[in-house]
């Protein structure tokens, strides 16, 4: 049997991405983040978004966060909340906050480490809220 080198590459690609996602919400204070060992969703090589659960209740999402050609990022995950649902929190507080580093200004509850590279970043910001968004919209990603 040949092994699918496609799916080899999307495999270890989507490890890459876990560990990311991991070393991420550590550094912002998860303690023992525990991450789904697949994505809930993905589109290889450009964005996955994974299940980490509760702390409160450990049978239960708490978060959604997203890794690939982007800043990593998360979202609380609440009532009827799906991959879907944190595609458009994500992209839509990227794009508030691309809007306003464009003015010079912060954004209300995001901000890149190095705030410096800010305004230069938020036209690629935007443009990868916008691809979030669209993912988001386009039903044919969540057909079952």
């Amino acid at each position: 049997m040949i092994d699918d080198p496609d799916k080899e590459a999307d495999d270890q690609w989507c490890a890459k991405q876990r560990k990311q996602v991991i070393a991420y919400l550590s550094e912002e204070g998860f303690p023992a983040p525990n991450v789904g060992d697949w994505p809930a969703w993905h589109v290889t090589p450009v964005v996955s978004v994974w299940a980490v659960k509760s702390i409160e209740y450990p049978r239960a999402v708490g978060w959604w966060a997203v890794s690939g050609d982007f800043p990593t990022d998360y979202t609380t995950c609440s009532g009827d909340r799906n991959p879907r649902q944190a595609l458009r929190d994500i992209g839509d507080r990227w794009r508030q906050a691309a809007a306003r580093w464009v003015d010079g200004k912060p954004a209300e509850g995001f901000q890149l480490r190095n705030a410096a590279h800010e305004r230069e970043l938020a036209p690629l910001l935007a443009t990868r809220a916008q691809l979030f968004l669209d993912f988001a919209a386009d039903d044919r990603n969540w057909e079952e």
